[in-house]
């Protein structure tokens, strides 16, 4: 579990003060450590009152529970470190277990890698991504990684790449429109003038018959927000029918999460992990390209 430093231009907080405002403690978290962890400064039990002084070492232990079943499931690691995990996902799985489906679950994969590695680790999804639709998932390997993450969504920067029927116009530029709940469905989205801000930023890279690669950075991570955006501009994504995109090529939506940058959170050295296109889509693509 992890120390905490007290710089030396931070004043004398009580040390809760100090884990939830400078650290990034949750709140959810800090009553983790509050009622079942260990909470010390400079090796000394402590309370949860205490004030903290700048070169203090602050050490927090708490109890990781997780429901989530351990199977022994492929797992891609595109990247590792001591703090965090990304996993190449592929298309047709789940990121976590959802009501009706408890198994098979990039989270059980995730758990059992946990396990084998002897980590004392929950399952702590920065971003996530639909089922069918393949690439990198980032994983924080404690909550207070994943909250500081989270509350810096800004600084993740998701690049994917779509193959999208139709060609748009202009080949670069910006999609900024609102997203909310299709009235009657629970599932399906739409751009809607009292949904949320969403912004898509798309480039096309090549094009083939009426069909178009393109590079996708996503500024904001609305529900469907690329299938919905491509969709709104009238290229929906190949494979999607639940936005209206052919199925004839291919029976998932066309779409890869690529690649993810981002300043590391605890070195904060700058980080970029890659996935390539997995094979149905480079087939695709090639067959287009015939």
């Amino acid at each position: 579990m992890p120390d905490f430093s007290v710089p030396s231009t931070c004043p004398t907080l009580p040390v809760k003060e100090f884990l939830r405002r400078q650290a990034g403690i949750s709140l959810t978290l800090w009553r983790k450590i509050k009622y079942n962890g260990t909470l010390k400064i400079n090796a000394l039990p402590a309370a949860v009152h205490d004030l903290v002084y700048p070169g203090d070492t602050i050490s927090v232990t708490w109890p990781e529970d997780s429901t989530i079943t351990a199977e022994n499931l492929p797992l891609a690691i595109a990247y590792e470190d001591e703090w965090l995990l990304a996993a190449d996902k592929p298309a047709g799985m789940l990121v976590h277990p959802a009501a009706g489906k408890q198994s098979g679950t990039l989270a059980n994969a995730v758990m059992h890698y946990y396990r084998l590695q002897n980590y004392s680790c929950g399952f702590h999804p920065v971003n996530r991504l639909d089922r069918n639709t393949s690439g990198l998932v980032l994983i924080a390997k404690r909550p207070d990684i994943q909250h500081w993450l989270n509350q810096n969504q800004q600084q993740l920067s998701k690049t994917y790449l779509a193959i999208a029927s139709g060609i748009p116009h202009p080949d670069k530029d910006i999609i900024d429109a609102p997203i909310g709940r299709k009235p009657g469905s629970i599932i399906e989205r739409e751009v809607s003038l009292d949904g949320q801000q969403a912004i898509t930023h798309y480039r096309v890279l090549t094009t083939f018959n009426n069909i178009s690669l393109l590079e996708i950075i996503l500024e904001t991570g609305r529900t469907h927000q690329i299938r919905v955006h491509l969709s709104h501009i009238g290229c929906p994504l190949l494979g999607d029918d639940l936005y209206g995109g052919p199925t004839n090529l291919i029976h998932r939506q066309a779409l890869h999460a690529a690649k993810l940058s981002l300043p590391h959170p605890i070195t904060k050295k700058n980080i970029d992990i890659t996935s390539p296109l997995p094979g149905d889509l480079t087939d695709l693509l090639s067959q287009l390209g015939d």
